[in-house]
């Protein structure tokens, strides 16, 4: 027996679709929605279909923008010898947040996963080859997530950059700010120790 009228049932069902969004939330979320003023539902609306319509990739670096090249790629104070390849867009912000970075970037849009059958051909890194050979770059920092996929990806793109004669670097993974040393498992540990440096 469905409690709720159709047009109710269909907008939870479609809240139920986005990642993270249990039963219970997308109720929460569609009473909320119907809830709204007519003019904040309808902008709401309006923001969703004009952000699937007008938002792309970077023609450069394949982040998310509404232009053909996104704000940081034309931005000509960055350094332009340096580019960091992060997994997806969300990478970039955590990334800019921390304004130590000053070089470019290149968006994968995922790592290489067997089990999940997503390839090298299956990311963008055809795209960043082209990029490596059309600019003068330096060093390529792989900050690919600290997992099997990630791990896998950051290896795969080391060796094919090697014999182009380019730095590669890998951010340095181990025990986060404020954690304790005994709750860290086994491979936490590990990077942590390779990635150390002299104070």
């Amino acid at each position: 027996m469905n409690y709720y009228s159709a047009s109710i049932a269909k907008l939870i069902e479609e809240f139920t679709k986005l990642p993270g969004i249990g039963r219970k939330t997308a109720q929460r979320l569609a009473f909320h929605v119907i809830n709204l003023p007519k003019n904040d539902a309808h902008s709401l609306a309006d923001a969703i279909v004009k952000a699937k319509e007008s938002v792309k990739y970077c023609n450069i670096c394949s982040n998310l923008t509404d232009k053909e090249t996104c704000d940081i790629c034309s931005d000509k104070r960055r350094n332009s010898s340096t580019i960091c390849v992060v997994e997806d867009p969300r990478d970039v912000i955590a990334m800019e947040r921390t304004k130590e970075f000053k070089g470019y970037y290149h968006v994968l849009h995922g790592a290489i996963s067997p089990l999940e059958g997503v390839g090298p051909e299956d990311i963008k890194i055809k795209e960043l080859l082209s990029r490596l050979k059309e600019e003068d770059i330096e060093e390529v920092i792989i900050a690919t997530n600290p997992n099997i996929e990630g791990e896998a990806t950051a290896m795969y793109i080391s060796k094919l950059l090697k014999p182009m004669g380019i730095k590669v670097s890998r951010i340095a993974h181990g025990v986060p700010v404020g954690g304790d040393l005994e709750y860290a498992d086994e491979v936490t540990l590990t990077k942590a120790l390779e990635g150390r440096r002299e104070i």
